[in-house]
């Protein structure tokens, strides 16, 4: 079966995952104190189809035209297949992020490229995009057992739109009912998708095993689940009251918990828009948050840099 084609502008590196071509010119929001090129911005969109991600990623390019992008398409198999199979279609990510200098290079011992404080903003939609990103994280930490923490160099953000919460076969069959178009392939999906979930929660009731989505919440919530966050990495969760797949008290008591654990943490609850729909219902709302986010983060490392000079 042919590769699906790369959206305009993008080239595919893997299965579902697309880099930017290199930006030539253009006019938008500063990305921080120095626009030089190896503080470029890199904008890593994970979760959801590639054309929901699109409308976000062509907003991107109008804010931060310098930046270069990472998507990541998260289709109805990569939650349910095996750990290592996740890893694997991952890989490009990190051949990608070490290409772009936001990781040392597996053969640099000196590890120049983290002394040029890589600019890294994550956008994560949904669980799928959440099981991604902690999926990633578990991919470096096997990658480089013995790397330094190093985040404190970067300057970095964290959106969580519409995440994090369990689910139940309700909020499943929805999402994949949002996910998977072809009446047929569906059913068959959420055949299989039940069964591994019934099994899930029967191994979590005998064996006292997590269920996969109680796991990658609580990785969510550390503050170094990616090599380039901390305690400090300002984090923006966005979720609604009408959403029907994620439920918002869910990921209001998420939000809290990282709160407690002093984690930077800001919080936009919407009262009427769907699940992953809050930019199409305030556009204006949704992305000024997103930049005060951004904005936020620029001024940590400037007040960093003050102090260490």
């Amino acid at each position: 079966m042919p590769r699906p084609q790369a959206p305009a502008g993008f080239v595919t590196i893997g299965p579902g995952i697309y880099i930017s071509l290199t930006p030539t010119s253009g006019s938008g929001v500063a990305l921080g104190s120095n626009d030089s090129a190896p503080n470029k911005l890199t904008v890593f969109l994970v979760g959801a189809l590639t054309r929901h991600l699109l409308h976000y990623s062509r907003k991107y390019a109008e804010l931060y035209p310098l930046a270069t992008q990472i998507i990541v398409k998260c289709g109805a198999s990569f939650v349910w297949t095996f750990d290592k199979a996740k890893k694997n279609r991952l890989l490009p990510v990190v051949e990608a992020l070490e290409g772009l200098g936001c990781l040392p290079t597996t053969n640099s011992a000196n590890q120049e490229s983290t002394r040029i404080r890589p600019r890294i903003l994550v956008h994560s939609f949904s669980n799928g995009g959440g099981i991604q990103l902690t999926t990633l994280g578990r991919l470096l930490s096997s990658k480089y057992p013995s790397i330094p923490d190093f985040s404190k160099q970067f300057v970095s953000a964290l959106v969580i739109d519409s995440a994090p919460s369990i689910g139940n076969f309700r909020t499943i069959r929805l999402a994949f009912s949002i996910a998977i178009r072809n009446p047929v392939a569906r059913y068959i999906s959420l055949a299989i998708i039940y069964f591994l979930h019934a099994l899930r929660l029967t191994l979590q009731i005998v064996l006292g095993m997590d269920m996969m989505a109680v796991q990658y919440i609580k990785t969510l919530q550390q503050p170094h689940f990616l090599p380039w966050t901390n305690s400090q990495t300002p984090r923006l969760y966005v979720f609604s009251k009408k959403d029907e797949v994620v439920p918002w008290q869910e990921v209001q008591r998420h939000a809290e918990a990282a709160k407690m654990a002093r984690l930077t943490v800001r919080c936009e609850l919407y009262e009427e828009s769907a699940h992953v729909a809050h930019m199409r219902l305030d556009p204006k709302r949704y992305w000024g948050s997103i930049q005060d986010l951004w904005q936020l983060a620029c001024l940590q490392s400037q007040a960093k840099v003050s102090d260490a000079a």
